[in-house]
């Protein structure tokens, strides 16, 4: 425990000032963060990221993980973001002829999966930072607030495991508690902030996003317990890696804009 909390500490001391300062530093981050997900999901699926496939997967990562500014002066060559995944995918493509199949079709779908399930969700964490300070935390309140109460409300009343194959600790009542906590909390922030819309189709938006982010924590146990291991990496001593940590986020973010743009239309 005593380790968790220092790491915590020491974690939130060097990612808040980026998350609060914003601009190029933290898109600069948020590809690395990126590109440490995809090391750690490379090193669980016994793929190398300093070998020929690894170095392509680690270009489409970031790829996708760039800001759009980051790649629209490409267009002025007609050149398409799409255009350069679809280089990088004919490439690890085209190495599993020259690699003898020791490098094969699976672990291309692998690596690619890999390189969108982390590239699309750090680039979305800076696009939602570039759209507001206030934006952002209103995600973390929405994924804290889920994680926390439905390990609490899961410990103290949760009695119908919710997918014992995957999370034995996690119930049903521990994931229906999640959301009402999250709505309360994360709702009663927006309503504060004063960021418009109406309370009901709000509340609505808090319970989607907090369904798709345990269905990220969801995910990744799954992808753990395929693999056999017990944490995505060992960069956080005693929280694991940065895949463990974003887990959540990863399925909130990109779909968190959209349905604000939908929520402010409405």
């Amino acid at each position: 425990m005593k380790t968790r909390i220092i790491t915590a500490i020491v974690a939130l001391a060097v990612f808040l000032p980026f998350v609060i300062y914003g601009k190029l530093p933290f898109e600069l981050l948020s590809m690395l963060l990126a590109a440490i997900a995809l090391y750690e999901i490379l090193v669980m699926t016994k793929q190398h990221l300093f070998s020929v496939n690894g170095i392509i997967t680690l270009v489409l990562t970031l790829i996708i993980a760039a800001p759009t500014w980051f790649i629209d002066w490409l267009e002025e060559y007609s050149i398409t973001q799409m255009e350069i995944i679809f280089v990088c995918m004919a490439l690890l493509l085209s190495y599993t002829v020259f690699s003898k199949n020791r490098y094969h079709f699976d672990q291309v779908g692998i690596g690619v999966l890999a390189a969108f399930y982390t590239g699309l969700g750090f680039h979305y964490l800076a696009e939602t930072r570039n759209a507001g300070l206030e934006y952002v935390i209103f995600a973390l309140l929405i994924v804290w607030m889920t994680d926390t109460m439905a390990y609490f409300v899961g410990r103290s009343i949760g009695k119908h495991k919710l997918a014992p194959n995957v999370s034995p600790n996690k119930t049903v009542e521990g994931f229906v508690g999640g959301i009402v906590f999250a709505v309360l909390i994360a709702g009663g922030y927006y309503l504060y902030m004063g960021l418009g819309g109406n309370p009901v189709v709000i509340a609505g938006l808090i319970i989607v996003l907090s369904i798709f982010g345990q269905l990220g924590d969801l995910v990744e146990s799954a992808l753990k317990r395929y693999y056999g291991v017990k944490d995505s990496g060992k960069l956080l001593p005693g929280h694991g890696g940065i895949l463990d940590r974003f887990d959540n986020l990863l399925f909130v973010l990109p779909l968190l804009l959209p349905l604000l743009h939908i929520l402010q239309i409405l």
